[in-house]
């Protein structure tokens, strides 16, 4: 899937423009997504300086985005442009319901890997392409 991550609230806690305290699991969790084919999009309000620092970051800890703030890595952003991302899914401390702890968010996308799947995942599953 092509998942697309926010940043203030959701890799880290929000403390924008600055850079909050990292989410407990937050990299861990992304870079466990990446192993499994996952192409990463970050998708968040930050532009110019402080999306450059917010990229450098995440690089600094081990994620390498598939494209940032755009459908693919060559896409150029134009201000016409709408800023939604063409993704199968998003992860946003905006979702209703709150963010889920990032072992949640693992768990509800691999519960193959628990030997378990829940009534809940279940149900968002079959929403979900593949």
């Amino acid at each position: 899937m092509k998942i697309a991550v926010d940043f203030d609230g959701t890799i880290v806690e929000h403390q924008y423009p600055k850079i909050g305290k990292v989410r407990p699991f937050a990299f861990q969790t992304l870079k466990m997504l990446q192993e499994k084919g996952h192409l990463l999009v970050l998708w968040t309000y930050r532009s110019g300086p402080l999306l450059d620092e917010a990229v450098e970051f995440c690089r600094q800890n081990g994620i390498e985005f598939y494209a940032v703030n755009s459908d693919y890595p060559e896409q150029v952003f134009e201000s016409t442009m709408n800023r939604k991302i063409d993704c199968d899914l998003y992860i946003d401390d905006r979702n209703v319901g709150g963010l889920p702890s990032w072992g949640e968010i693992y768990h509800l996308l691999h519960p193959e890997e628990t030997g378990k799947t829940s009534e809940k995942t279940r149900k968002k599953k079959s929403f979900w392409r593949r």
